[in-house]
């Protein structure tokens, strides 16, 4: 929690930012353009990704925007903005395919509608001069959501890949799975809970640690914050494996993108058993912070573009999304109440999960608010666990203790921008080309599908995977979860019987994975889904994700 009265952050320009961020001193706004074909480059590149022509200048805009989403924040504290404060998105009246992170001003919440006029006026941050945006005195009629390179309809434009006779997903297998006590504020060291996972894993394939000559784990040591394992470091450390093959990377498809790699190691002869594994230590690093025994790192101003504004948690990218996806296709808060509550209800028969009490719709919508639209249930559940996979060649499966679970396909095209408050604005973020892909590398469909296990780090994560997947149309997540019927255990999709990370524990995708895999061995007892052969697996969003559709034999 930041002192009462402390001093706003300060952005942190770079060589080739320095202009934007100092730009508001005369009060104007400026941003970097293309001499070519005239569009705006943002963030700023050294080549234009429309053209890829090499001439920009810096260019004068007039200030005025289209308001595309806001979100008001109870939950995040930032220095100088008091709690509860508006972070928005606005699209650039001259080209509106920039859009910039910002602050409303001038302006009381309830009064903010899609479509506003808004005009552009600056506050001093030390030596940077930030962009806000307060409404026009003139508002025509609401303007539509702009034009979108990536918006579901345009996606498959972009998608690349079709059916091979030969797919390297057929040269790998799941061969053995593994995952520690998961709980809140375990207070045992992260490492600990990996080898635990790693251990179970190794023993369910038949293997020994000897037999190991692969290790790949996402995000690897030291990314996004101090409360993992250590990565693939701290592991071989522990353990002695001397793998032949490694891989520790945060660019990755998602949580599971140590999955997929390790695929890819097998397939290419570079391994034959490959130990994937995530360690999420989230609970724990949170009440030792707050006991003051580890200090979170120390950051001297407020990076890249998001941060200057308060945006500082995953949370208010999504919920403007969210909100933009009601406003275009009339979902409701309701509607993502559905997948709260399904969740819930898987959670209440896995005897692991950390939240297992009923949930009503009554205990979903009055629950506080974190960010608008989200609510406390919106949100997954921080935990402490630790998950582990071995991917095997496929001429092992002969010699493995059980029949494998089997790679049928994967999708990984990124067809959008990176950027999160540039990327495609009704569904969350690197979702809709990795599924289109998917389904490029197959021959089987969404009716195929017989369990899905798809990332819920946010309810509206789901939302987006199921419209993404074709499980529904586009557009019409509000009339196929009404009810919660169709994603029941019973029903036509069948999600996160386990109670996904909203209930089971935030366990950073891959403890989706495993339970597809319990899932498709017939071994989740009284949340087993019934006949259940074939189950999807999403990994992530809003960062490069990934996708895996798994299959067996038996």
């Amino acid at each position: 929690m930041p002192p009462a009265g402390a001093a706003r952050a300060q952005p942190q320009p770079a060589q080739e930012t320095e202009f934007f961020w100092t730009s508001g001193r005369d009060g104007r706004l400026r941003f970097q353009s293309c001499t070519g074909c005239a569009a705006l480059i943002h963030p700023p590149q050294p080549v234009c990704r429309h053209c890829r022509g090499h001439g920009t200048a810096i260019r004068e805009v007039s200030g005025r925007a289209t308001l595309i989403g806001f979100t008001v924040n109870h939950r995040f504290p930032f220095p100088g903005l008091p709690t509860p404060f508006v972070v928005a998105q606005v699209a650039i009246e001259e080209d509106p395919r920039v859009r910039l992170t910002t602050n409303v001003v001038g302006c009381a919440p309830d009064e903010l509608r899609l479509g506003m006029r808004m005009e552009a006026v600056f506050e001093q941050a030390g030596e940077a001069w930030l962009p806000l945006f307060r409404p026009a005195a003139e508002q025509p009629d609401p303007a539509p959501l702009p034009a979108d390179d990536s918006a579901p309809d345009r996606i498959r434009a972009h998608v690349t890949g079709s059916p091979v006779s030969r797919k390297f997903e057929d040269r790998a297998v799941i061969s053995g799975i593994g995952a520690s006590r998961i709980g809140r504020r375990l207070m045992v060291p992260p490492l600990q809970l990996t080898v635990d996972a790693c251990e179970k894993a190794v023993a369910d394939a038949g293997l020994t640690f000897d037999d190991i000559d692969g290790l790949s784990t996402y995000p690897g040591g030291g990314a996004y914050g101090g409360f993992a394992e250590g990565g693939i470091t701290a592991l071989e450390s522990a353990l002695g494996i001397r793998p032949v093959w490694h891989n520790g990377a945060a660019e990755a498809f998602g949580p599971g993108g140590s999955v997929i790699a390790a695929m890819l190691a097998v397939a290419g002869g570079l391994a034959r058993h490959v130990l994937c594994f995530r360690t999420v230590w989230e609970a724990t690093y949170a009440e030792l912070v707050r006991q003051g025994r580890i200090r979170p790192p120390q950051g001297a101003g407020a990076d890249g573009w998001f941060k200057p504004f308060g945006a500082v948690s995953p949370a208010i990218a999504l919920a403007m999304s969210a909100q933009r996806h009601m406003h275009r296709y009339g979902s409701t808060r309701e509607t993502l109440g559905w997948i709260a509550l399904n969740q819930r209800a898987g959670a209440a028969l896995h005897p692991e999960a950390i939240y297992r009490d009923p949930l009503t719709m009554d205990d979903y919508l009055s629950a506080r608010t974190i960010t608008t639209p989200f609510g406390l249930y919106d949100c997954d559940v921080p935990c402490d666990a630790a998950v582990a996979v071995v991917v095997s060649a496929a001429e092992t499966a002969a010699d493995l203790p059980r029949a494998p679970v089997r790679f049928e396909a994967v999708g990984t095209q990124i067809v959008e921008r990176l950027e999160w408050d540039q990327a495609g604005l009704t569904h969350e973020p690197q979702v809709l080309g990795q599924a289109a892909h998917l389904w490029t590398r197959t021959g089987l469909r969404p009716a195929d599908v017989d369990v899905a296990l798809l990332y819920d780090g946010f309810t509206f994560n789901c939302l987006s995977w199921i419209e993404a997947l074709g499980f529904c149309g586009i557009g019409e997540a509000r009339d196929f979860l009404d009810g919660g019927k169709n994603i029941a255990r019973d029903g036509a999709v069948p999600l996160n019987p386990h109670g996904g990370q909203l209930s089971h524990g935030r366990t950073h995708g891959m403890g989706l994975l495993h339970e597809a895999v319990v899932q498709l061995r017939g071994e989740a007892g009284a949340r087993q889904v019934a006949g259940a052969r074939t189950a999807v697996v999403s990994s992530g969003g809003l960062t490069p994700s990934g996708v895996l559709l798994l299959r067996t034999d038996e």
